[in-house]
């Protein structure tokens, strides 16, 4: 029997993992290539484990990057960040992962698509689905991409080389509205749940903002206080669904469920205060400016996504929303967001023009690192999904 083997970095970036390829290593029909990359993750898997692939049967790690060399003369590489269901042949196509993002740097330079320059290289991304330009500057010595170093960030057990990253909204036609409904604050409907306030906005990634004891929730939630929860994980995605539908990202709610499970990501704030991380560690109020917690694909994230964070910060900066009511915020100064993992600090940049909010920069840190390099093996050539399984498809 004929395997099929192709070029693949398994990377770290943030507190994700993912599969990187260049893109011209895949086939050019989308259908075959989201294909490929089902079952190189090893999805779909109804056992939920992906025992057969390379996914770590988490929404943290059931991802995929492809880059190549930018089309764009203002940028370096082109970057598609695909969210890989576990238990569905679906891979949505239609947003990005900030945290992943920090690997694109490091990626590009190994992979010879950007020269290394000592010091720090500057790889400017341009995130296709997304439409964004992120800027990252990578840490360089002898022609290789530092790795050690002394960044911590929450969610990482060991300690990185700080990757600094920009988001950059384009000032073009090509530039997404903040608020995609208009309103700074929308109530929505929810089946068995009654009318929620909350606040939709597009930054990093579309994302929906509750306040916590809306939901009969604290804020200070750990993964076990929800393990097992199915009421509570069937509340959040309804009310998730029906913000998507809100937001114009599906048609409807049951749509939003089966093909766009990773946008908008929803998470729900509460006032600062005291709890304790997921590692043990005492977290106290005046460390952080707002509580926060934000589900992923169906289930708690360990710590809080990078295009969430994004967002959040935003909505922290953004008068009258939700996260605003409860943050302990300045202008101009970044916001410290209060995770199940820890802390985690992100600036947004916002400007208002003729009554218009638009949402202009984010800046965080992160690191990356390589942890393996080779091929990935298949058995044989997967047959193409079908049409409606290859949904989510934002580029040519």
């Amino acid at each position: 029997m004929t395997t099929l083997r192709i070029p693949a970095v398994y990377m770290r970036g943030g507190t994700s993992k993912g599969v990187f390829f260049e893109g011209k290593d895949l086939p050019r029909v989308h259908a075959e290539r989201d294909a490929l990359l089902l079952r190189v993750i090893g999805s779909p898997d109804p056992f939920g484990r992906q025992a057969d692939g390379m996914g770590g049967a988490t929404s943290g790690t059931s991802k995929v990057a492809v880059v190549s060399p930018s089309r764009r003369d203002d940028c370096d590489v082109d970057y598609l960040f695909g969210a890989v269901s576990i238990g569905e042949p679906v891979i949505d196509w239609s947003g990005n992962c900030d945290e992943l993002s920090a690997a694109v740097g490091p990626f590009a330079i190994v992979q010879g698509l950007v020269p290394a320059v000592d010091g720090i290289t500057q790889v400017r991304i341009w995130q296709q689905s997304t439409s964004q330009r992120i800027d990252a500057w990578v840490p360089v010595r002898h022609g290789e991409v530092v790795e050690e170093g002394a960044f911590v960030e929450e969610g990482v057990p060991f300690a990185g080389a700080e990757i600094r990253m920009e988001f950059v909204e384009p000032d073009t036609a090509q530039a997404r509205v903040l608020l995609p409904t208009g309103s700074v604050r929308d109530t929505l409907t929810v089946p068995g749940l009654g009318e929620v306030r909350a606040t939709l906005l597009v930054a990093g990634g579309p994302a929906v903002f509750v306040r916590a004891d809306a939901l009969g929730l604290t804020g200070r939630e750990s993964l076990a206080d929800l393990q097992g929860k199915r009421k509570i994980h069937a509340m959040l995605e309804a009310l998730r669904a029906a913000a998507a539908v809100r937001m114009g990202l599906a048609e409807t709610a049951e749509e939003a469920t089966r093909l766009r499970p990773s946008e908008p990501e929803i998470a729900w704030v509460a006032r600062p205060a005291a709890y304790r991380s997921s590692a043990g560690a005492e977290i106290a109020g005046e460390r952080i400016d707002v509580l926060a917690r934000i589900l992923t694909a169906g289930r708690l994230n360990p710590a809080f996504t990078g295009t969430g964070s994004i967002a959040l910060a935003a909505a922290a900066a953004l008068p009258g929303s939700v996260v605003g009511e409860v943050a302990r915020t300045l202008p101009g100064v970044p916001t410290r967001i209060g995770h199940p993992s820890g802390t985690l600090t992100v600036g947004a940049e916002l400007t208002c023009v003729d009554g218009h909010w638009r949402f202009d920069k984010a800046v965080l840190s992160r690191s990356a690192r390589r942890l393996m390099s080779g091929w990935v093996h298949l058995p044989s050539r997967p047959p193409a999904l079908a049409p409606r399984q290859a949904q989510g498809q934002l580029w040519a």
